[in-house]
């Protein structure tokens, strides 16, 4: 089931004896545990019937007597094990998941990872219950995932805007959705929202972001890049290293793709780059500015950049004197 299935149910008080509720990105998993809480109890039953508790500070016996338990005065009870990656031995759960006691509802949020599919416990909570794997979405998706996320609250936003939100918030999309929040609360519904709205309300510089120096390295504007790369020295959470190589490498494997594309049509290589039509032109011109042997060269800079960042034969250079060595070499 996704996220719409499982929350169209709870929303009708649907619910099944136990969720697994797993995977890299947080935030469905949180979406999907607020809609279980908010839903399956009345405020007047919480005290004697929902147990919240966390994987480091309980263990499996605990969350199984909890379960185990009977309601008062209410037709269930709500167990939720948050950060259940931390819950050691959560495998001897599989005994209680084959027979879960029906007047429970257990939820079982288990972040920044997967859980063993092939493990028996998961074969038991997929039978009895819901294994849901929240997978951490595509840099590619990820401005249309804004766009659609605005759009339900009556919201829009530029292609620039939306691109600029993405390079700098990354596919953090718990991180992403406090910003888009932030902005919900400053602008009224019905708002256009753009790169200015973004400046002055979350603090990314329209000018010196890691979407201008992608431009900026696009048409080999040399003074712009290493004005924007030096401000990134001097205001280090306005362009951390690690973040600039993950858009470039994305950049430039886009340049190789469109060098050998059967079809140069901007509307064909909009579909099989996932990126906005407005950006196909400038890609395209790009690709002439960075022929494939230069671009293959340039994935390659990157990579060994990265490892520099983490300190792989690198002992003294600070992350700004990366950034500019790097960004040199890109561009000669």
């Amino acid at each position: 089931m996704n996220v719409e299935s499982i929350i169209g149910e709870v929303s009708k008080k649907l619910f099944k004896p136990v969720y697994l509720l797993h995977g890299e990105e947080a935030y469905y998993i949180d979406v999907i545990g607020k809609a279980i809480y908010e839903n399956a109890l009345e405020e007047q039953e919480r005290d004697f019937n929902q147990t919240i508790v966390y994987g480091k500070d309980t263990d499996v016996l605990t969350v199984i007597s909890e379960a185990k338990g009977y309601p008062m005065m209410s037709e269930r009870r709500l167990v939720i094990v948050r950060e259940a990656q931390d819950l050691k031995d959560i495998d001897r759960l599989e005994a209680y998941c084959s027979q879960p006691n029906p007047t429970t509802v257990l939820v079982l949020e288990y972040k920044y990872k997967k859980f063993d599919s092939r493990k028996k416990i998961v074969k038991e909570i997929a039978k009895n219950g819901i294994v849901f794997q929240s997978d951490k979405i595509k840099d590619y998706q990820l401005t249309d995932w804004i766009n659609k996320y605005l759009a339900k609250r009556n919201y829009s936003i530029t292609p620039k805007a939306s691109q600029l939100l993405a390079d700098s918030l990354g596919n953090d999309l718990s991180k992403v959705t406090n910003e888009l929040n932030k902005l919900e609360l400053l602008l009224q519904a019905g708002t256009t929202i753009n790169e200015i709205h973004i400046e002055e309300n979350i603090g990314i510089s329209k000018d010196f972001n890691v979407f201008e120096l992608v431009n900026a390295l696009a048409v080999r504007d040399i003074p712009k890049a290493f004005q924007i790369v030096d401000y990134f020295a001097h205001n280090p959470k306005a362009g951390p290293l690690v973040m600039i190589v993950s858009s470039l490498f994305t950049f430039y494997s886009r340049l190789m793709r469109i060098q050998f594309a059967a079809s140069k049509m901007p509307e064909d290589l909009a579909r099989q780059l996932g990126v906005h039509p407005f950006a196909v032109k400038e890609l395209i011109q790009a690709s002439k500015i960075y022929p494939p042997k230069k671009a293959a060269a340039n994935i390659s800079v990157l990579y060994d950049y990265d490892l520099k960042s983490k300190g792989v034969n690198n002992s003294s250079m600070t992350e700004g004197e990366l950034m500019k060595e790097m960004i040199y070499k890109l561009m000669h």
